[in-house]
């Protein structure tokens, strides 16, 4: 951990495996391939924010955690594979996530509740909640990036 502030980050459902099926497990940086994982990414790197992935099927992820291989998992759907609320309670105290006082969840509406039972005291924010689908997530990210970018370079 070097910030005050995790971002929390959709995995989506493009993974390397869709592209090289025979791939064998890889750390989790390196699964996620859609847009909005890598869009989200750059946002918490530009902004020094820590993050985690959380995937339905495996719950909070670091950057170098490995995922063994392809699913198709989403919170909100009926699937029997979704971790549970159990589980990611006792992830979110075994990685330490219960440490941040500041949390932010670069995705929709489906990750409130479950990050709202995790959060305890700290400050959580949805920046892209309000977003019109997944083109204006992405535009907003884009936006608040390279807003970060350009402060940065200001310094």
């Amino acid at each position: 951990m070097k910030s005050d502030t995790l971002c929390i980050i959709p995995p989506g459902k493009r993974k390397l495996w869709d592209r090289d099926a025979a791939h064998g497990p890889a750390p989790a940086k390196d699964a996620y391939t859609g847009t909005l994982n890598r869009k989200a990414r750059a946002y918490a790197e530009a902004c020094g924010y820590d993050w985690v992935i959380l995937s339905a099927k495996h719950g909070f992820l670091m950057p170098e955690d490995t995922v063994v291989g392809n699913y198709d998992t989403a919170f909100g759907t009926a699937n029997a594979g979704i971790i549970s609320s159990e589980e990611l309670a006792q992830q979110w105290k075994e990685k330490g996530l219960h440490t941040y006082s500041r949390i932010e969840v670069l995705g929709g509406k489906k990750f409130r509740p479950i990050i709202g039972a995790l959060a305890g005291a700290a400050a959580v924010y949805f920046p892209l909640e309000n977003s019109r689908g997944i083109g204006d997530m992405l535009h907003l990210l884009d936006a608040l990036t390279m807003r970060m970018k350009k402060e940065t370079e200001e310094f």
